[in-house]
């Protein structure tokens, strides 16, 4: 590919015009990459298998490293100087239910609250961890569906969900304080480590209302003198 002249690139910026922040590409496949020349060839499917190359930026050429021809990859382009530059590289995983939920996670940041309730749904389904912290911070999404169905999910997704809402529990917003102490609250026994952990490095007010929730739920925790808290057991 070095010794070739590279191709002229498609335009595959979103509908309406560039987007000056940039945006994600989705590949179907690398065919050709060339650290020294800092460029990437990939093909698109969607565009009846046609390749395109993509200048790499400086930051990136690290992950440009770890790529491999055949691999599915998610890159984020910036317009600069007129050329496409490739910002960072995320390799998609061949697991089907890992590249959907790939595709969940960009939309639940998506402009239109359809798409975002969508992936908030499916992503519960899915049971992937990186949900998590998206849906956390879905529980303030502008729409009610939205938040409505990350809720769902979070209760879905069960224990790991909880250390991200810890901090939650203790929110000025009377809403997001209540969703939060639900959700724990329904995800049960699951919850009952990660909120035994939070208490360690609580401060006073996290720690009462963290005791609460586990009363609310009948768990008392045993503390010991030497060791201090020990694990929340049912009384």
């Amino acid at each position: 590919m070095a010794d070739e002249a590279p191709v002229k690139l498609i335009q595959i910026g979103p509908k309406g015009g560039e987007k000056k922040d940039g945006f994600n590409l989705v590949t179907e496949r690398v065919v050709a990459i060339n650290p020294e020349a800092k460029q990437l060839e990939v093909e698109l499917l969607a565009y009846d298998g046609k390749t395109v190359v993509l200048e790499v930026a400086e930051e990136a050429l690290e992950d440009l490293k770890k790529l491999k021809v055949g691999d599915g990859a998610t890159i984020r382009v910036v317009e600069e100087g007129g050329k496409r530059v490739a910002k960072s590289f995320r390799i998609r995983s061949k697991d089907p239910n890992a590249a959907k939920a790939d595709a969940m996670l960009l939309d639940l940041k998506d402009p239109h609250w359809l798409n975002r309730k969508y992936a908030a749904e499916v992503l519960g389904e899915l049971k992937d961890s990186r949900a998590v912290t998206p849906l956390v911070e879905a529980l303030v999404d502008e729409v009610g569906d939205v938040r409505q169905r990350a809720y769902d999910s979070l209760i879905k997704l069960g224990g790991i969900s909880v250390s991200s809402l810890v901090p939650l529990l203790v929110s000025e917003e009377d809403e997001i304080r209540q969703s939060a102490t639900e959700i724990i609250r329904k995800i049960g026994k699951p919850a009952v480590e990660p909120l035994a952990t939070a208490l360690t490095d609580a401060d006073d007010r996290l720690k009462t209302r963290i005791m609460k929730v586990l009363d609310r739920m009948g768990y008392k925790p045993k503390v010991k003198q030497e060791t201090g808290a020990e694990l929340p057991r049912l009384t």
